[in-house]
């Protein structure tokens, strides 16, 4: 009896404990959403936020209710989205975007006012007074883009960024670090492109950098589909109209106007 009776409550608690699991399992589980658990197979696992949710698994859920579009996944790209879409049964034309820096200054271009010797960061130096290059608007070359990209798509070469455009896939981290606002997300395929940032009128411009645009509107009148006009001081293309003839980069003075 000394032995049956403990071995007899040790029964008696696990027949109650699995009772009261099964209990749980059956009336306090959360119902699994089959389709987002689909939606979430599709999904590439970055977490990288560039749909604007906490996540892939934000997203999944998101794109499950009805709140969101198939085409938000930047790192899955045209295939994620083509995926997405024969799970919701919608049809989805994805369109690949890519970082731009529109500055074109460089070392010996753009005029600097005083030698910066303070952290060696673009949100750093932009404290200084705006940093130390006479163009308020302009890249300062500390690579704050380059750090924040997960992907390698930025490099520095000649102490500016470059943006590889077969590894970029548009996550706008970039594009949220600069401290100068001179990233965007653009489609990948369109040209030309403004290569500059410079709000300022034509003399003030012409004292801080010589690759800037002058806002002299040369390119505005050469533009036959209306799609390039001068705004603010600055050239600003509109790829819903541009038909990509290059006649704005052919008349422009100052070569800002890039490919």
């Amino acid at each position: 009896m000394e032995i049956l009776i403990p071995v007899l409550v040790v029964l008696a608690i696990g027949v109650i404990l699995g009772l009261g699991l099964t209990f749980a399992d059956k009336f306090m589980s959360v119902p699994v959403d089959e389709k987002q658990t689909k939606i979430r197979e599709c999904l590439p696992g970055a977490n990288c936020g560039a749909c604007g949710y906490s996540g892939c698994d934000g997203y999944a859920a998101a794109l499950a209710a009805g709140e969101a579009e198939p085409d938000k996944c930047a790192p899955g790209g045209e295939a994620t989205a083509k995926a997405l879409g024969e799970v919701l049964g919608v049809k989805v034309e994805a369109q690949k975007n890519v970082a731009f820096i529109a500055c074109g200054g460089k070392p010996g271009t753009v005029k600097e006012i005083f030698e910066y010797t303070g952290f060696k960061t673009c949100s750093a130096a932009t404290l200084a007074g705006g940093g130390p290059i006479a163009c308020e608007f302009g890249c300062l070359g500390f690579g704050d883009c380059m750090r924040a990209c997960e992907f390698g798509a930025i490099t520095m070469e000649n102490g500016r960024p470059h943006i590889c455009e077969d590894l970029c896939v548009a996550c706008g981290k970039c594009v949220k670090t600069c401290p100068k606002s001179i990233i965007s997300l653009i489609p990948k395929n369109s040209k030309p492109r403004v290569n500059c940032s410079n709000r300022k009128k034509g003399p003030a411009v012409l004292k801080s950098c010589e690759t800037s645009c002058i806002a002299c509107g040369m390119c505005e009148r050469a533009c036959e589909s209306g799609a390039i006009k001068v705004i603010d001081n600055l050239a600003v293309i509109d790829y819903t109209l541009c038909t990509g003839c290059g006649k704005c980069k052919e008349v422009c003075p100052r070569k800002v106007i890039v490919d």
